[in-house]
């Protein structure tokens, strides 16, 4: 009797089992896809990984709440062979129940409980019983379970449904503001769609009547013009923008600045709107000043004390001055940069680090070195923390400028480029250096490097051009702090950090500006190129770590230095940058900066790259730093430990693209080795044991051609012989591929010798060809005398 298959098993056994239970079809998801494929870069090879699927996913009658994850295994697998899979996809999806089945029982791990259970075909729970249980753990109100049944808001022309990141963040939400939560804190990285989800839950939580007016702050007016613009759009009629002082008070969603609610010390435009008047305030980038008790932020926050306080970042603050955790509370999600990466939705990233002769040496000025304006230039040792800010050496501008157009040459003049300077004159500085090493395509197209800074209107004028994906010019903008944040550029390839960056948030946010996917335009992953040392931070574990409160602030403790100064490294004096956003936004930060002390202009000093790194974020989330011959080797024999393992997971797999492919999703890359071997003419058995482990490779014709000197194929017919020798051609052209499927059967020259049913018939049927098909490869691989 033939053993069912998985795929049988499931039509045959768990479906009926479900339809039985009362499970409608609309409720029951299979092969359910919730993550992309981590992107995995190599020497600008890229390839998509495979997402992450679950075999059932069952939702609630309301078709979006899920309930239960199964795993199905064939039928001689024990029945509880899959729950471990299973319990893993419901923990990372927030399913509060795990099955394993392998068509003669259910085993059942309630992770509400903790408990497990096997059951019979017949005894899988209905949707009503599962959800019932759900309820009852999580001691939900009749008004809590109507909130959370609530579906979310779905456009059918865009087709647009919340990622199950999106949609555990919105569901946590909605419960925790059913349950009186008043303060409740989101970190989802850059890019992972906080607007989107900031919508989904204003939207539920409208159309349930819990909240009625919603205020929604940010900082910067291109924060506030884009959602209304996009995510926000549907709340078209009912919302409006804070602008002046007279407040209307007949609209239900209000989105405003802070600055421009808080207005200046003594009038408080937000006090003409009664303490009571908003039920929910969502604070976007939360993390840039309303954990402080003196801040702008807080008054409005302390004012409207009866509504629920949502904050929304992608990098929460915890330093001596402000506390994100102290005044949200522990975030109920987080969704990290780390993780975005790794399922696919988020862009990763290769580092180069570009070392200057000066910036490792430091530079100490000879006897009587005079500045541009003939002074003197004060003897000492400058260091990289000096130069563009204290001191600027002319040559190092035009070497750093030299080194991005060579990287834009060697791979798109015309990918979007952010430079992040030290300060708004050194941003100007670069501006014009970049101009000089491109005017090729400057004297055409005036606007192909802009200065973009919080002091220029012409740049800031070009900012939504810079961001539209279907717009060239601007492609390479200048910038000290104005786009660390709300500068959403899907196409941006290129982030260049020639600024000395102490402060964890703002490297973090940076790092944001190329982190989104944009696969129609070409934008799987992006480049950082290093000019100060500073990606040394990858390595700090509060990278991509959980937020940690380090203080508890006191009340009235602080000077409220503003994010531009307070997060600034040891030493560094506040940026001059303004930070406003677009003309007309009031300044970000209370206190009026000291100007920056004199800067020294000095011409001559010779400049050098001394020495280049590149790295690359590999599939397990950090960045390589051996080479890439050394990362290949490491991780085949993390697979396979010796020559002998590998040899026999090859000789006993039926395909083995199954084992490229599975090398592949953890970082072998086949074109890589090729390079590394200096060959393309070598199967990716040979690649693998020339590079792992050190054995001599043979090309594929060599092998096929020692087949045939055998005279291994006379013990077949003529017509039989012809096949094999065909295939054997193929494998030389083309590798692998024409062992693995019948279907090239149907293809030339096997056309000319009889159909795909008639050359099967030839071998005796299917298992016969396949019998055939399994000792060529024996003999191909040498497999006798190899092992």
């Amino acid at each position: 009797m033939r053993v069912l298959s998985e795929s049988d098993m499931r039509l045959r056994h768990i479906d009926p089992a479900l339809m039985k239970a009362q499970w409608k079809t609309e409720q029951i998801f299979t092969e359910y896809y919730f993550t992309d494929g981590q992107v995995l870069v190599q020497n600008n090879i890229v390839k998509r990984g495979q997402g992450k699927k679950c075999d059932y996913l069952l939702t609630a009658a309301n078709l979006i709440t899920p309930l239960a994850i199964v795993e199905a295994k064939k039928g001689y697998k024990s029945v509880g062979d899959g729950l471990q899979q299973a319990i893993d996809y419901a923990s990372i999806l927030d399913v509060p129940f795990a099955y394993s089945s392998n068509g003669y029982g259910f085993v059942e791990r309630d992770l509400l409980t903790g408990k497990e259970t096997n059951l019979t075909m017949d005894e899988f729970p209905t949707p009503e019983q599962l959800w019932q249980r759900y309820a009852n753990a999580k001691k939900l109100s009749p008004i809590q379970e109507q909130v959370i049944k609530q579906p979310y808001y779905f456009d059918r022309f865009k087709n647009i449904k919340p990622r199950y990141y999106q949609r555990i963040v919105i569901d946590r939400t909605v419960q925790a503001v059913a349950k009186g939560q008043d303060r409740i804190l989101l970190v989802m990285a850059t890019g992972t769609g906080k607007t989107y989800t900031a919508f989904q839950i204003i939207w539920r939580l409208m159309q349930t009547g819990i909240k009625k007016k919603i205020l929604f702050l940010a900082d910067r007016n291109i924060l506030i013009d884009q959602t209304m613009q996009n995510d926000f759009k549907p709340f078209e009629k009912i919302i409006t923008k804070v602008q002046g002082k007279d407040l209307d008070s007949s609209y239900e969603i209000y989105m405003s600045l802070y600055q421009q609610l808080a207005g200046e010390e003594g009038e408080e435009p937000f006090r003409q709107f009664k303490p009571e008047f908003f039920d929910l305030i969502i604070v976007d980038e939360c993390h840039r000043g309303s954990a402080k008790e003196e801040s702008l932020w807080r008054r409005v926050l302390d004012y409207f004390s009866t509504a629920t306080h949502l904050g929304l970042t992608a990098t929460p603050t915890e330093t001596k001055e402000a506390s994100s955790t102290y005044y949200f509370g522990e975030p109920i999600y987080t969704y990290s940069l780390k993780q975005g990466i790794q399922d696919g939705f988020l862009a990763p990233y290769k580092v180069m680090r570009v070392l200057l002769n000066k910036d490792l040496e430091g530079w100490r000025p000879e006897a009587g070195t005079r500045d541009i304006e003939g002074k003197l230039v004060e003897d000492r040792e400058y260091n990289i923390k000096d130069f563009d800010r204290n001191i600027v050496l002319n040559e190092r501008e035009i070497t750093v400028a030299k080194r991005i157009t060579r990287w834009l040459k060697d791979n798109d003049r015309y990918a979007k480029t952010i430079i992040f300077c030290v300060d708004i004159e050194h941003a100007e500085r670069m501006r014009q250096a970049m101009v000089n090493e491109n005017t090729d395509i400057v004297k055409d197209h005036p606007k192909y490097v802009m200065r973009i800074t919080g002091d220029n209107k012409e740049g800031k004028d070009q900012l939504d051009n810079f961001i539209d994906v279907n717009e060239t010019f601007p492609t390479i903008v200048t910038t000290s702090k104005l786009m660390t944040t709300g500068v959403d550029c899907k196409t941006c390839k290129l982030i260049v950090l020639d600024s000395n960056i102490g402060s964890m948030t703002e490297f973090k946010q940076i790092i944001g500006r190329g982190t989104r996917l944009n696969e129609k335009h070409g934008k799987l992953f992006f480049t950082i190129m290093d000019f100060r040392n500073v990606t040394k931070l990858f390595a700090d574990p509060n990278f991509d770590g959980e937020p940690v409160q380090i203080i508890e602030v006191p009340p009235n403790s602080g000077d409220d230095k503003g994010e531009d100064e307070g997060e600034k490294g040891e030493g560094q004096p506040p940026n001059d940058e303004p930070t406003g956003g677009t003309t007309g936004e009031p300044p970000i930060f209370d206190p009026p900066q000291p100007p920056p002390p004199r800067k020294v202009y000095v011409k001559g000093v010779p400049i050098e790259i001394s020495k280049e790194h590149v790295q690359f974020y590999d599939a397990n989330g950090k960045l390589v730093t051996e080479s890439l011959k050394d990362y290949s080797r490491r991780n085949i024999l993390q697979e396979y430990a010796s020559l002998d393992d590998f040899i026999h997971a090859w000789q006993d797999a039926d395909k083995k693209q199954a084992i490229i492919d599975e090398l592949e999703n953890n970082g072998v890359f086949f074109e890589v080795l090729e390079d590394l071997a200096g060959r393309h003419d070598l199967d990716p058995f040979d690649l693998i044991l020339h590079i792992a482990y050190d054995k001599p490779p043979l090309s594929r014709a060599e092998r096929a051609n020692q087949v045939k000197k055998r005279g291994y194929l006379h013990q077949y017919d003529e017509t039989c012989q012809k096949v094999l020798n065909a295939l054997l051609d193929k494998y030389k052209d083309e590798g692998i591929k024409p062992f693995e499927d019948m279907i090239v059967l149907k293809t030339k020259p096997f056309d000319s010798i009889g159909t795909q049913v008639q050359i099967v018939k030839e071998f005796g049927g299917k298992l016969g060809y396949k019998q055939a098909i399994k000792q060529l490869q024996a003999m191909l691989y040498g497999f006798d005398s190899a092992a």
